[in-house]
């Protein structure tokens, strides 16, 4: 059984690693951690002795597949509470996610199953991140960004890759939230700003906000 501790480490390696092959430099574990080098070493060192990791120094650290599917089973766990929290306390979706980072180290198969059949299987979480099944396998989630989407382009929301609670309470404000239709209606040359037709409004955003909209064409 692993540590709160260890469990978080492996869970940001896999987060840095999901979207590449490559090794993750401890600097770039260090910086999402927001502790020190020599620190995440040695966390390293203990994860790598526990058969967790790959490490080889100065050339990064790598998932093992009895790490990834550790840090698979605390994003399930994290995704199913953060489900819960909102459509069953009534929390807003910028609220939960720091709630669910101390349930989610919660070591129950049990408590997990139930309420994983409790939510009726759901395959994403508020944010429209995808939720692995008890296997650690996820369901395809098609998207595509709005900042790539060209004029007269609609679509649906479906999920963000920006977490933070000032993000997301922007967009509650924008009225800009999961399962919300929208049509591009232009796209400001000077500064890439979009300007939207939702629900017969017209919304203005930047370009960094647009690029962490996800949306279903």
């Amino acid at each position: 059984m692993q540590s709160l501790t260890e469990e978080n480490y492996l869970k940001i390696i896999y987060h840095l690693s999901e979207n590449n092959d490559n090794a993750v430099q401890t600097n770039a574990i260090a910086e999402k951690m927001q502790t020190k080098a020599a620190s995440v070493t040695d966390m390293i060192k203990k994860l790598a002795d526990k058969r967790l990791v790959d490490y080889k120094k100065y050339q990064g650290v790598k998932l093992t597949e009895n790490g990834r599917l550790t840090a698979i089973n605390v994003v399930r766990k994290h995704r199913l509470w953060e489900v819960f929290l909102v459509e069953k306390l009534n929390f807003k979706w910028d609220e939960v996610h720091d709630i669910a980072e101390d349930l989610e180290h919660i070591n129950s198969t049990e408590l997990i199953e139930r309420l994983d059949e409790f939510l009726a299987f759901p395959k994403s979480d508020p944010h429209g991140d995808p939720i692995p099944d008890k296997n650690g396998k996820f369901d395809a989630i098609p998207f595509t960004k709005l900042s790539k989407l060209a004029p007269g382009s609609t679509g649906l929301i479906t999920g963000v890759s920006e977490h933070s609670s000032l993000f997301l309470k922007h967009l509650e404000k924008l009225g800009l939230t999961l399962g919300k239709a929208l049509q591009v209606k232009e796209i400001t040359d000077f500064d890439g700003s979009v300007e939207l037709i939702v629900e017969q409004k017209n919304i203005s955003v930047s370009r960094e906000v647009a690029r962490h909209i996800l949306v279903k064409i």
